[in-house]
């Protein structure tokens, strides 16, 4: 029996994080992000770009995708806007290839900006080649399925490792690795980030004229 995945994909009537913010977040690191609003967001270790230079920022596109199956990927890829990062859990079933040279090529094409997947994905020289940036926890040969019985849903929220993951939320992905603002205080934190940057600037000066971390954060 087939679902129909219309009944699963939301593709309007939610917050997202507005373009000028991604725009400032979009020179912010994760580490920065993540300490200026509060110790947030951060997605598992293990999820890493797969080459050094993808670097992602934008709103959340939600998939939960069937353990082992991709089509609800596929779903994704065409239900989210130019700009959007898919953050895509696999219900704890990591070790399958889950995206490749072609779902890349196909989310390039629709300027999506980036895939965040807590699973693993395959094709490793080729995502190079093509240029869309994605974030996994490895890599895995193993095929998946395309159930179309198989129960998924876009735009829910997700929970990975007890963080959730709602759509319209602001993702930003770098060699550190991937950090989650709620929509809600996207704006709060980027300001914080950007303040907390200018500060450590400043510190670095500071440490340079020969004074100490000792002294600058009170720790003596």
């Amino acid at each position: 029996m087939s679902i129909d995945p219309k009944s699963r994909i939301r593709t309007d009537g939610y917050d997202r994080v507005a373009a000028d913010l991604v725009g400032r977040a979009a020179s912010l690191s994760s580490a920065t992000v993540h300490e200026a609003g509060g110790k947030i967001g951060v997605m598992p270790s293990a999820i890493k770009p797969v080459h050094p230079h993808f670097r992602i920022c934008g709103p959340a596109v939600t998939v939960h995708s069937p353990g082992g199956d991709n089509l609800w990927l596929h779903y994704a890829i065409y239900a989210a806007r130019p700009g959007d990062v898919l953050v895509v859990h696999c219900s704890g079933v990591y070790d399958h290839g889950y995206w490749g040279e072609v779902m890349s090529t196909a989310a390039q094409a629709r300027q999506l900006g980036g895939l965040v997947i807590d699973g693993c994905v395959r094709d490793f020289t080729l995502l190079e080649e093509v240029g869309f940036p994605v974030f996994a926890r490895g890599q895995c040969i193993r095929g998946t399925g395309k159930d179309k019985g198989a129960i998924g849903w876009v735009n829910a929220p997700i929970l990975v490792d007890g963080l959730t993951v709602h759509a319209g939320d602001l993702v930003i992905g770098d060699n550190d690795g991937v950090v989650v603002v709620p929509q809600v205080r996207a704006e709060a934190v980027i300001a914080a980030s950007e303040q907390r940057d200018a500060d450590e600037l400043t510190i670095c000066e500071r440490l340079k004229a020969d004074e100490t971390t000792l002294d600058i954060y009170k720790f003596g």
